[in-house]
């Protein structure tokens, strides 16, 4: 007999159960009997969770003394192992199995082999199906299936009972209990909010088919629209992410045009389920196959047939929206395996507290806007599917790389003392909203802010903020599908520069390429990056795809009639690249005269320094610009030859090392004199202790993320300049053992926080 005609036997008997007039325990007897005589197994018993325990609810072959005396704990016994881990067990002798507990008033001694499988119910186990027969031997594989696709209906059966309580089958701390989720910080920070997935789970209400052909029609045209889904995917990538991006659209393609997967859906209609019950069903087969793997690869090419099937239960069921398109009702920590920066913008940034990524890296688009939200993310979160369901509440510490999934009273407890904490001080740094930075011995520093979003602009009055250091164009080319039309651009930058006011605005051009690759733009030059950082990227792209960077330098000047305009060229590696950019600006300006258009009323070029050759180059370069940004975050990692997506390297990367230091302040003394404005823009800036030693080394500018602007302004009324920077020449002239410690206790000596 197949799997399928197995379980149709059974469900055409259980059919006449379920419409009966029978009291809920009145059916599950009868289920127990029907089953077992199907199976043509001496014993067939129910368990369900009541009070966080495994009840034996129904039972044929044990002894009826038992039902509702038995009780198992999670985890504990065989029943209780299938509970927890919502797995199969299939035993050829179940008294060897190193979980079994044998209790004697069920009078079970005398049978042998063992079949379990898990009730589950809206991804939770709320009990077990499980039989037992004398002689020791193993179920087949269809009858092992009969009963996983018995146990759908079963789920269906009690939940509409209220067989099992609703604390048990919604919340499920009683099924796994608090669990911390270790992965890789992307975005710093601390949050607290409820599991929402990016793409909820279908809740499957009807598992019994009423009609067999029509499910597999609904099923047939559901493959049908996923592939076309996967083809445009795969279209669309031919512009060349390259690399993992399109390992799993080929894994993609393959699973979707696999004749097995197809085949299991349709054997599992063919036994009575519904469309959305037989996906479901063959993808419970999918995730016990998973838990068997070793392999970290087919593993993950697993996990992508995981995906699909839920791509393919939406589309089915025809729930295709995220759950931003919902909207979010409570603080959120939002659960997805990666998320595009479009896609994490459409969510209310009033309500998304943290982001938890089965995958994500430090250089992914997300991890750029989500870091300008001002949002924490977790990435490449181990286990994340097997532990977090929708609603379970999460406290997620970016900071140290871990998260909280249905956290104790003491984990609350800690948190909520640290969210006080932060809360308090935040208050503090709000009243510094008005109050210009001054130091002790009365030097004025400027505190600006890095932003890339029209939201972000709010941030300047917000904050206090002395304007815009660094304004990243590029956001508007990572959130778009195409290529952003020049109008589109200047519609962006004058926006920005009428929220802005009176406050200066430093547009960077556009960074885009490298590790910053966007599908509808491609380079043959770049074909092969094993380095993408130190690739074809930013200015050096932009030169020569002078069309994009003519259309941008039209828009900016456009965007700035009539008003004063700061633009920055980035990645530049010697002079000539500046005059080669600024040359484009020049001829769009003579352009725009010819054509009586309004002009900036001026126009002040500057420079990134963030590739160590263009420092060699100072005395070439100031004579061309009006100001220089140093960009930390490259820079750092080009002087250390360490790429800061690589956790490996993290110790490595180190901005308060002495080599650094050096070299910054080699750029300090470089400048002087020259009348051109210095200032840093990066995440080094806005850390406290490296602030105070940038301070100690001559930069007066910082440009940084708008939550850092309260905590350095603070820190800026607390520091003479004097003092700290005799302590930094001593120690680079000298260097201790461990900068940062000596730093630390410097700043701690004086009352200074630096954390």
């Amino acid at each position: 007999m197949t799997a399928a005609a197995a379980a149709r036997t059974i469900l055409t008997r259980l059919h006449e159960v379920m419409a009966s007039r029978l009291h809920p325990q009145g059916k599950l007897d009868q289920v127990v009997q029907i089953i077992g005589e199907s199976l043509d197994s001496e014993v067939c018993s129910i368990y369900l969770l009541r009070e966080g325990m495994l009840e034996l609810f129904a039972t044929r072959g044990l002894e009826q003394s038992a039902v509702h005396v038995t009780r198992l704990a999670i985890g504990e016994g065989l029943n209780g192992i299938i509970a927890e881990h919502i797995e199969t067990l299939n035993l050829a002798e179940a008294a060897a199995h190193p979980d079994f507990a044998y209790r004697p008033e069920t009078g079970e001694e005398k049978f042998h082999s063992f079949a379990g499988v898990p009730i589950v119910y809206r991804e939770r186990a709320v009990g077990t199906l499980c039989v037992q027969h004398a002689d020791p031997r193993r179920y087949e594989d269809v009858e092992i299936e009969a009963l996983q696709t018995v146990a759908m209906v079963l789920s269906e059966l009690i939940a509409h009972a209220g067989l099992v309580d609703e604390e048990s089958s919604t919340l499920g701390e009683a099924l796994t209990g608090p669990q911390v989720v270790t992965g890789l910080t992307l975005v710093k920070g601390i949050a607290g909010g409820i599991a929402t997935f990016h793409q909820p789970r279908v809740h499957i209400d009807h598992v019994v088919a009423e009609d067999t052909e029509a499910e597999r029609q609904r099923v047939y045209r559901a493959f049908d629209k996923m592939r076309d889904q996967i083809e445009a995917m795969a279209s669309q990538a031919e512009f060349g992410t390259g690399g993992e991006h399109d390992d799993i659209l080929e894994t993609y393609k393959m699973f979707a045009y696999d004749e097995g997967w197809g085949r299991r859906i349709n054997e599992a209609i063919d036994s009575g389920l519904t469309a959305e019950a037989a996906i479901e069903r063959v993808q419970q087969r999918t995730r016990m196959r998973m838990r068997e793997i070793d392999d970290p690869l087919l593993a993950d090419r697993m996990h992508d047939l995981e995906d699909l099937s839920n791509r393919l239960l939406r589309i089915v069921s025809g729930q295709l929206g995220t759950a931003a398109t919902q909207g979010l009702k409570r603080d959120t920590i939002l659960i997805a395996r990666n998320l595009g920066p479009a896609e994490l913008l459409e969510y209310d940034r009033r309500r998304l507290k943290g982001v938890l990524l089965e995958e994500g890296s430090l250089t992914a688009h997300v991890v750029i806007v989500a870091r300008a939200m001002g949002v924490p993310v977790l990435g490449r979160a181990q286990g994340l599917r097997g532990v977090v369901r929708e609603g379970d509440e999460i406290l997620l510490d970016a900071d140290k790389g871990i998260a909280h999934v249905r956290p104790n009273q003491q984990t609350q407890d800690l948190f909520a003392e640290r969210f006080a904490q932060t809360r308090q001080k935040q208050a503090a740094y709000a009243e510094l909203r008005d109050v210009e930075p001054f130091t002790r011995c009365g030097t004025r520093i400027q505190v600006m802010i890095n932003a890339g979003l029209r939201d972000d602009i709010a941030a300047l009055s917000l904050v206090g903020a002395d304007g815009i250091g660094l304004f990243r164009t590029e956001f508007q080319f990572l959130v778009s599908a195409t290529l952003p039309q020049r109008e589109r651009q200047t519609r962006l930058y004058k926006d920005v520069l009428e929220a802005a006011g009176d406050k200066p605005v430093i547009f960077r051009t556009v960074d885009i390429g490298g590790d910053k690759a966007v599908p509808y733009l491609d380079s043959e030059s770049a074909d092969g990056d094993e380095n993408p950082a130190m690739g074809w990227r930013a200015l050096r792209l932009g030169l020569e795809r002078e069309g994009l960077m003519k259309a941008q330098a039209r828009a900016l000047l456009e965007a700035a009639a009539g008003k004063p305009l700061y633009v920055m060229f980035p990645m530049v590696s010697e002079p000539w690249e500046f005059d080669a950019a600024k040359e484009v600006f020049d001829q769009q300006l003579v352009w725009l005269k010819g054509q009586k258009k309004l002009l900036p009323d001026q126009i002040r070029y500057g420079a990134m320094l963030e590739v160590p050759a263009l420092a060699e180059a100072l005395d070439l370069l100031l004579p061309r610009v009006s100001f220089i940004s140093v960009g930390t975050n490259d820079l750092t990692q080009f002087l250390f030859a360490a790429d800061r997506a690589n956790p490996k390297l993290a110790e490595r990367y180190d901005w308060l090392s002495p080599a650094i230091l050096r070299f910054l302040r080699r750029i300090v003394q470089g400048t002087v004199g020259s009348g051109v404005e210095l200032g840093i823009c990066g995440e080094m800036g806005g850390r406290r202790l490296e602030a105070l030693a940038l301070l100690g080394i001559g930069f007066r500018r910082l440009s940084i993320t708008p939550v850092a602007v309260g905590p350095i302004k603070d820190l800026v009324r607390k520091v003479d300049l004097a003092e700290i920077t005799a302590a930094m020449t001593a120690w680079l002239s000298s260097p201790p053992l461990s900068l940062r410690d000596e730093l630390s206790a410097w700043a701690e000596a004086r009352g200074i926080e630096v954390d």
